[in-house]
C-alpha cells in the first residue's frame, strides 16, 4: 500500500516523515518520565530509614512545637497580595498595547481604548482606597 503524500508548493512530503518527528518527542518524553522514576527510586534504596522521635516531629524552625498548628493570619495580606496580581496582570496587557500603538494606523483608536482600560483600574483602586483597604493600621 502507497503511503499517503501531502502535495504542498515547495514539494511533496511523506505523512510517514510527519508522524516520525512525534515518534522523537514521545521518545524524549518517555526518558524524561524515566530519568524521574529512577532518580525517586535510587534515593528511596540509598537514603538512610532511622526513624526517631525527634525526626517524626514537626520542623518549626528550630523551635520545638508547643500548642496548637493553628495560626491566625490578618486578612489585609490576602488583599495586598490579590491587588498585586491584579496589576500585574494588568500589566501584561499593556506590552501588547505599547506594540499595535506604534504600528502604522492604529494609533488614536488604541489610545482610547487603553485610557478606557486604565480608567477601569483607577476606578478599581480608588474603590479600594476609599473602603479603606490601603490603610495599613
Amino acid at each position: 500500500m502507497p503511503e499517503p503524500t501531502v502535495v504542498t508548493a515547495t514539494g511533496t512530503v511523506v505523512a510517514a516523515d510527519y508522524f516520525q518527528s512525534y515518534s522523537v518527542v514521545a521518545l524524549i518524553a518517555v526518558m524524561g518520565v524515566l530519568f524521574v522514576a529512577v532518580a525517586f527510586g535510587a534515593g528511596r534504596l540509598l537514603r538512610p530509614v532511622v526513624p526517631t522521635p525527634e525526626k517524626l516531629l514537626t520542623y518549626e524552625c528550630g523551635v520545638d512545637p508547643v500548642g496548637e498548628g493553628w495560626a491566625h493570619t490578618q486578612v489585609r495580606y490576602y488583599v495586598y497580595a490579590f491587588l498585586y496580581v491584579i496589576f500585574a496582570v494588568d500589566s501584561i496587557f499593556l506590552f501588547p498595547w505599547a506594540t499595535v500603538f506604534a504600528a502604522p494606523g492604529y494609533g488614536a483608536a488604541t489610545l482610547v481604548e487603553m485610557f478606557i482600560f486604565l480608567g477601569f483600574l483607577a476606578v478599581g483602586l480608588l474603590y479600594a482606597y476609599k473602603k479603606g483597604v490601603l490603610t495599613w493600621t
